[in-house]
């Protein structure tokens, strides 16, 4: 199967889930994080994250939450596989 999918998420959803993960999880400090993301991580985002998405076969906006998106996902790949598995 050859299905690209890219999940779309609010990039202050995202900065605020790096923040809570950074800092519970990898006892970092905000200064840090903050850093990395200003430094590192919004710029690889933008130049290799976001321009992906122009390949993608399905953009799922609102992220994981977003159920409808992922029911019509999970339906699409039912019927494909039940297509091989029929042939």
């Amino acid at each position: 199967m050859d299905i690209k999918i890219f999940v779309d998420t609010d990039a202050d959803e995202r900065l605020l889930r790096r923040l809570r993960r950074d800092l519970l999880e990898r006892n970092r400090s905000i200064e840090s994080v903050m850093r990395q993301y200003v430094d590192t991580v919004k710029p690889m985002h933008l130049e290799f994250v976001e321009p992906s998405k122009r390949w993608a076969d399905i953009i799922i906006p609102k992220g994981g939450e977003n159920e409808v998106a992922i029911d019509m996902v999970v339906a699409k790949i039912k019927d494909l596989l039940e297509v091989k598995i029929a042939q």
